[in-house]
Formats: structure tokens, C-alpha cells, sequence
């Protein structure tokens, strides 16, 4: 998981930052706002994005980015997800995060893991 502040992915090449947090083995991104375009990028490569409440974030939460994150589970039209982390002493760090797959099309295609299955998917039906 990437933790980040606000306007995440601004002035990058979107599509290949997305598709770069993808090959990295990133399977989330919890930040304090997206760039609108990267947000949509994330969820067609299967990247989840989350948002921090608004006045939360990782320095309001005590957060280094160090922690072990665990998600609750995920279903499909679920506006909002725990989220627990846990730093290498053991404490423990509960809240709740704002998912951001925004329209019933970027939840098929997140089902999916991401536009290509969806496609790919399609077509072999």
C-alpha cells in the first residue's frame, strides 16, 4: 500500500504511473486526494484507491507508511473501509478510509482486476 498526501499522482505520466504502482505490487493507495484522471487510472489496472477521511491523514493518525495495513473486506459498492495498521511494536491503529471506485463501471472493472481482464473477459465471452 502507498501512503500519500494531497493531489496524488499530479503531474505524472498517469497511465504509466498507475501501471507502474501495479507492476510494483502495490494493491492500494490511501491518500489525502487524488488527481482525478490517476484515481480513474488506479482502478483500471486493479489498484485500489482509498482516501482519508477529511482532516485525517498519515500525520493527523500517527502514520509513518512503516506500519503493516490489513483491509477489511471489500464489496462491491462499499463507500468505505476499515483499515488497520500495525507498527513493528505491535500497536495498533484502527480507522476507516473512503473507497474511491466512484461509478457502478469502476466497480466491474476493479472486479475484474483491472480494463484489460474486463476486456479480455468481454471478448471471450
Amino acid at each position: 500500500m502507498v501512503i500519500a498526501g494531497k493531489a496524488y499522482g499530479t503531474g505524472s505520466s498517469r497511465d504509466w504511473a498507475a501501471k507502474g504502482s501495479l507492476l510494483l505490487g502495490v494493491r492500494a493507495v490511501l491518500v489525502e486526494s487524488f488527481e482525478r484522471i490517476h484515481r480513474s487510472n488506479l482502478v483500471g489496472m486493479g489498484v485500489l484507491p482509498l482516501q482519508f477521511h477529511a482532516g485525517e491523514g498519515s500525520e493527523v493518525l500517527g502514520l509513518s507508511g512503516h506500519e503493516l495495513y490489513d483491509l477489511d473486506d471489500l464489496e462491491p459498492g462499499l463507500s468505505e473501509i476499515g483499515v488497520t495498521a500495525t507498527d513493528s511494536e505491535g500497536g495498533i491503529k484502527r480507522f476507516s478510509a473512503i473507497v474511491r471506485i466512484d461509478t457502478p463501471k469502476e466497480w466491474e472493472y476493479f472486479d475484474h482486476g483491472g480494463i484489460l481482464q474486463y476486456v479480455m473477459r468481454q471478448l471471450l465471452n
